[in-house]
């Protein structure tokens, strides 16, 4: 049978309101810090459903785009809401589960090693990884390049040529869970202490230490909002 015959798939209705939305924005002049309109206006001016409304905002929140205050409205973080293709949202959310598990896998063995093999010349680089990062959080920066610079030396710490090989071959979607665990809010300063203590204990050379530090710092990034995000939610108007 012909592909060209295959089902019709049905425009999400919330992103047509995300459009909407980025458009009002941009007519606007709106700026970072301020305010959209109530979730009930919006549903009321656009003639859809709150829950499409609702499904909108999401959607902008977990790019990092709006921040939504728990009784207090929903706020730009960007100027603009130049936002990614849902596809590929719900795409990066699909897979993420699988990089996390990978990661965890991986990183709690490296971390175990480098504390086991590490040199001086492999700690040094840790710490310079560390304080690349605290100076760009301090900064108020996602802290993503001290970061990848962080997991890197970890992995060349623990001297694993076959372990080093699987990390590049997930180098990019490693990259990509970095980027949304790290954009969460408050997620960075958090993110950096998880990492001294992660490069305390190989420092010591206590592989359990390490193993287990490592491991709670993952698990801190498999906690992103877009998981929770369900996007096939009921949107009826």
């Amino acid at each position: 049978m012909s592909d060209a015959l295959r089902p019709l798939t049905r425009p999400r209705l919330y992103e047509q309101v995300v459009l909407r939305l980025r458009e009002h924005v941009a007519a606007s002049g709106l700026e970072i810090g301020d305010r959209l309109p109530p979730e009930r206006e919006l549903a009321e001016r656009l003639g859809v459903s709150r829950a499409s409304v609702r499904q909108a905002i999401v959607v902008l929140e977990v790019q990092g785009l709006v921040e939504v205050r728990h009784g207090g409205g929903t706020y730009l973080l960007r100027s603009t809401l130049d936002s990614e293709p849902v596809d590929e949202l719900v795409a990066r959310r699909n897979r993420l589960p699988d990089v996390l598990d990978a990661r965890e896998g991986l990183e709690t063995k490296l971390a175990e090693l480098a504390a086991e093999r590490r040199t001086e010349a492999d700690v040094a680089e840790i710490d310079a990884a560390l304080a690349d990062m605290r100076a760009q959080v301090e900064r108020g920066e996602l802290g993503g390049d001290g970061d990848r610079r962080f997991h890197a030396a970890i992995t060349a710490a623990a001297h694993s040529t076959m372990l080093a090989e699987f990390m590049r071959t997930i180098a990019d979607e490693i990259a990509e869970s970095r980027q949304e665990s790290l954009r969460q809010p408050n997620r960075p300063p958090k993110s950096l202490a998880q990492h001294e203590r992660i490069a305390e204990a190989i420092r010591a050379g206590n592989p359990r230490t390490a193993s287990t530090a490592m491991r709670r710092h993952l698990r801190t990034v498999s906690r992103v909002r877009l998981l929770a995000w369900n996007p096939d939610a009921d949107e009826q108007p």
